[in-house]
């Protein structure tokens, strides 16, 4: 059994490790669960992270209460596909069976950070898999839904992954009560070609608002805030000069929603989407009591415009969530920072055998690449 200290980490190790244990068909017991946090150990949508993964493999796992610092977790997958207890440790020929599931989160957790643990599993499914899951799809501390639907699936479906996600109903923090649906199908996932960004196409923006708010407009108000805001004129090339192609400033808007959605609670979201040649960036900002909807608009906006006038391929948050499937393919990808939670992926990786490369360069930005052979690797 592997043996991982979660001392310095946050929920993402704990999901990473275990979508990790799942590809390697590896048993793993992680000890001081979110160490570093305020109150450390598993919160419910880290519990409900294990036992989603603990039902999908009928796996063998201790640990899985509130507040628990130390947990166990063995797939036991069989060589034949599905579950099959007692075959652990068959590292690259398990498969996963699929199926349909459901698991509700019971609180606000976020339903999207559940969905990055599953994404992966993909490369190893034997037959598509839907997991319905009811929690918040737009809440703090994780990306919101149209992150998920608009940016990370459709640049991972460039690398080869098929998935969709299906939202019957918004879950805003406090109460949660969404309900969205990811679906997955086997998938051979591509080297990722991330180490340049290519030339830039447009933006589209995504903004969403609780029934509730209606009335007052939330959603036009927040796209037209990050209209204002954003900085079509200044955006970047590949290269780091400035795209003088398109009209309107530069850069197009090539798509714009509003939507009002039913929801336990009152809140809004927005989106923005930026399109280049290789690949596809994401920001976002959510609205909170007393803070006007032209404001949320403008702090997606703001950080978009970051990310406009530097170089790299993706935006921050999707940089570290790329690293489990360079480890499953191999490839390259230009990060915009090395952040503390690239750097505990890379050791989270390191840990089951999978050394990256970090080449450092201007202004912060940073390649990273596999330097040992991918998971899927003949």
């Amino acid at each position: 059994m592997r043996e991982l200290d979660g001392s310095k980490a946050g929920g993402q190790f704990v999901r990473t490790a275990l979508t990790l244990s799942v590809l390697e068909n590896e048993p793993v017991r992680l000890e001081n669960v979110r160490g570093d946090r305020p109150d450390p150990g598993l919160a419910h949508q880290h519990l409900a992270v294990l036992e989603t993964m603990a039902e999908l493999c009928d796996a063998d796992a201790s640990g899985a209460d509130l507040g628990a610092e130390t947990i166990e977790f063995d797939p036991g997958l069989s060589d034949e596909g599905g579950s099959g207890n007692g075959n652990g440790g068959n590292s690259g020929t398990a498969r996963l069976g699929g199926g349909s599931y459901a698991v509700d989160i019971g609180t606000a957790g976020s339903v999207t950070l559940l969905f990055d643990a599953l994404l992966p599993l993909a490369a190893v499914l034997e037959s598509p898999l839907s997991v319905a899951v009811t929690g918040g799809t737009d809440v703090a501390w994780s990306p919101p839904l149209d992150y998920a639907r608009q940016v990370k699936l459709p640049l991972l479906g460039r690398y080869g992954l098929v998935a969709s996600c299906e939202v019957d109903r918004r879950g805003f923090y406090p109460d949660g009560g969404g309900r969205a649906t990811l679906r997955l199908a086997p998938s051979t996932l591509e080297s990722l070609d991330l180490a340049e960004r290519g030339d830039l196409e447009g933006v589209r923006l995504y903004s969403t608002e609780s029934a509730s708010l209606a009335d007052r407009d939330v959603a036009h108000r927040q796209l037209e805030g990050a209209l204002e805001r954003l900085d079509l004129a200044g955006a970047r090339s590949g290269d780091g000069d400035s795209d003088e192609s398109g009209s309107a400033g530069g850069l197009e808007v090539l798509e714009r929603q509003e939507r009002t959605a039913a929801s336990p609670s009152p809140g809004s979201a927005l989106v923005i989407r930026v399109d280049h040649g290789t690949g596809i960036a994401g920001f976002s900002a959510l609205g909170e009591r007393g803070k006007p909807a032209e404001r949320v608009g403008e702090d997606a906006a703001d950080a978009a415009n970051r990310f406009l006038e530097a170089s790299a391929a993706v935006d921050p948050h999707m940089g570290d969530q790329l690293l489990v499937y360079l480890a499953l393919a191999g490839g390259r990808v230009r990060l915009p920072a090395v952040t503390d939670h690239v750097e505990t992926s890379r050791e989270l990786l390191a840990s089951f055998g999978l050394e990256t490369v970090l080449e450092r360069e201007r202004d912060g930005e940073a390649i990273v690449s596999l330097e040992s052979a991918p998971l899927l690797s003949p």
